[in-house]
């Protein structure tokens, strides 16, 4: 089992599977641009042993491929969770012979938790100042409002509950003792510490960055809220996970496996504007006032290999670990919700803005119930659109699961905007940071028409231009911006060019749009709201819902409020490709 990202650097070594880059490289802009042309080039992990302004080596990419997912965490994540279902499916009613059946899971579980140890590698070694500008200060964006720190493992316990929490939240450097936290909603860091708030109390927290990758995997795995972390890391690892308790260092228990452990507090009712920050939605989050911790101490094993990664616009480095925590975790939705047969969040589209689900439907309705159920489970229910059908379709293929939905949905009363809740705190789709809308598009049944295939005859009316069919039933066109004519898709919808087609999404260059199905995710669903952004040929309010009479338009042009796509800096760029083009391959 993997103790260290020392460790893991190793075994990556040995399988060739990481390139070591031992010139200097700055890590203002400089290192996540190589990542970033490695990454596009499907390359291998990095380690960067000669980093500008600290004396820690750096790895990056360390989950950029199936291979590297399958070397970190090996089959156990698979055998513990299937084990799991099985026996919660099989043991009722209980027996002597399915309690022997199932005694090498219970002797795993019975090896599970932490355990206390005198040996932390974690606290071998100090910085005694606890500067956080001796960490290596990677900038991944232009504009980015620092340096940040891109993998940390954030553990907070509950002032009321004392029940922990391991989560990754972006953390930015602000200066040598102090860091931002960026608690989004629907996190646990962000529950306790509004706990302490109404206590009027600071909010104890440890920063760990590396060690196991177990750890990294239940920080960001999508746990039901009573689920502790370090028990479920516990359970991946096949043993307890070791922690260290010191008094003189923090009321919290110290992991002691991690690379690097920053101990400090967040104090009440304070804010510090933290970001801008390239996000993996492909924009910039914006500034905002968020918590920010006070650094008590700087912990590092002696021989600590710094972890980090780089986000963008997808496809990036999370693109495996995202698809193998939803295909990990899919069999458990499914025995919570035994309504649902597969789910899937598209990570191409920054994953909270699309997914899919193919459900049972035995009932009237039922589709929808099956629907708002999965809207409210867990992070599914940060998905800002979500298309359902009672068919088998390849839901991983995009195309397939539209065309599917096209095929069958009445538009009179399939389509569902559940208007002014709560969204992701990366989307700025909406009217405001946290707030927007959720639309559901249903397609159940028999098939209700044949998809057209073939751009009609009709001339395409100015100011539109360019169009292109997506796939079956799905037309892309190009229109002014947002800014010279915002009310031009009404009138598309009314014209005879759109007529027949069942979904027409505008965007500011369809071309580029529809160049992939990846393109296409991040083009559209990225680019709009619900509530704000979707028009219909005819609209009506019948008992309370919104009646719609095909062709249904999707402004997918960007607003004047979004935030800037991220882009690198062409000079950076080009020093990359000159001094470390061999690298990047």
């Amino acid at each position: 089992m993997i103790k260290s990202t020392r460790q893991f650097v190793a075994i990556l070594k040995k399988e060739g599977e990481i390139t070591e880059i031992t010139k200097e490289v700055d890590p203002n802009l400089e290192l996540a641009e190589i990542q970033r042309q490695t990454v596009a080039n499907k390359g291998k992990a990095l380690l960067f042993t000669n980093v500008k302004g600290t004396a820690f080596p750096v790895a990056t990419n360390l989950y950029g491929s199936e291979k590297r997912i399958e070397l970190a965490f090996s089959k156990r994540p698979q055998e513990v969770v299937s084990g799991l279902l099985r026996v919660a499916q099989d043991i009722f009613p209980l027996s002597m012979k399915k309690l022997w059946q199932t005694r090498s899971l219970f002797f795993d579980i019975l090896k599970t938790g932490t355990k206390n140890s005198k040996s932390a590698p974690v606290l071998k070694a100090s910085l005694k100042a606890a500067d956080l500008c001796r960490l290596p200060q990677i900038k991944g964006w232009p504009e980015d409002g620092g340096a940040f720190i891109t993998l940390p493992l954030v553990y907070t316990e509950s002032p009321v509950s004392k029940k922990s929490n391991l989560g990754m939240y972006r953390i930015q450097l602000h200066d040598s003792n102090t860091c931002g936290m960026h608690f989004q909603i629907h996190r646990g860091g962000g529950f306790h510490y509004h706990e302490a708030e109404n206590l009027n109390q600071s909010l104890q927290t440890h920063i760990y960055i590396g060690g196991p990758p177990a750890l990294t995997l239940a920080a960001i795995a999508p746990l039901p809220e009573n689920i502790s972390e370090l028990l479920f890391a516990s359970l991946l690892m096949g043993r307890r996970l070791r922690k260290t308790n010191r008094k003189d260092i923090s009321s919290f228990p110290i992991l002691s496996e991690a690379d690097f452990c920053i101990t400090g507090q967040i104090p009440p009712h304070k804010r510090m504007p933290e970001g801008p920050f390239g996000d993996h939605y492909g924009y910039y989050s914006l500034k905002h006032d968020y918590p920010f911790m006070k650094v008590q101490n700087i912990f590092h094993r002696k021989d600590a290999i710094y972890p980090a990664t780089v986000v963008g616009r997808p496809p990036q480095e999370d693109h495996f670990i995202t698809c193998y925590l939803q295909d990990l975790f899919k069999p458990l939705i499914q025995f919570v919700m035994p309504q649902v047969k597969d789910v899937w969040a598209y990570e191409e589209s920054g994953v909270h803005s699309l997914a899919g689900a193919i459900v049972k439907d035995r009932y009237p309705r039922e589709a929808l119930t099956t629907a708002l159920r999965i809207l409210g489970e867990g992070q599914l229910s940060l998905s800002k659109v979500l298309m359902v059908t009672d068919k088998d379709c390849a839901i991983k293929d995009f195309k397939s699961l539209l065309t599917t939905v096209l095929e069958r949905i009445d538009f009179s009363k399939d389509i569902f905007i559940l208007s002014n809740i709560s969204q992701d705190t990366l989307d700025y789709t909406g009217p405001k940071v946290n707030e927007g809308s959720k639309a559901i598009f249903l397609g159940v049944g028999d098939k209700k028409r044949d998809l057209p295939t073939e751009l009609n005859e009709t001339s395409l009316e100015q100011p539109f231009s360019d169009p292109h069919i997506f796939c079956s039933g799905v037309l892309a066109v190009t229109g002014p911006s947002y800014t010279d004519d915002k009310d031009c898709v009404e009138v598309l919808a009314k014209s005879s060019f759109a007529s027949g087609w069942p979904l027409v999404f505008v965007f500011d260059s369809a071309k580029e749009a529809v160049a992939s199905t990846s393109s296409f995710l991040w083009h559209a669903f990225t680019r709009f709201e619900p509530a704000a952004d979707i028009y219909a040929k005819e609209t009506e309010n019948t008992r309370y819902h919104m009646s719609h009479t095909p062709p249904i338009i999707i402004d997918c042009r960007l607003k004047p409020w979004y935030p800037k796509v991220l882009e690198s800096n062409p000079g950076v760029v080009q020093k990359v490709l000159d001094h470390f083009g061999d690298k990047i391959k």
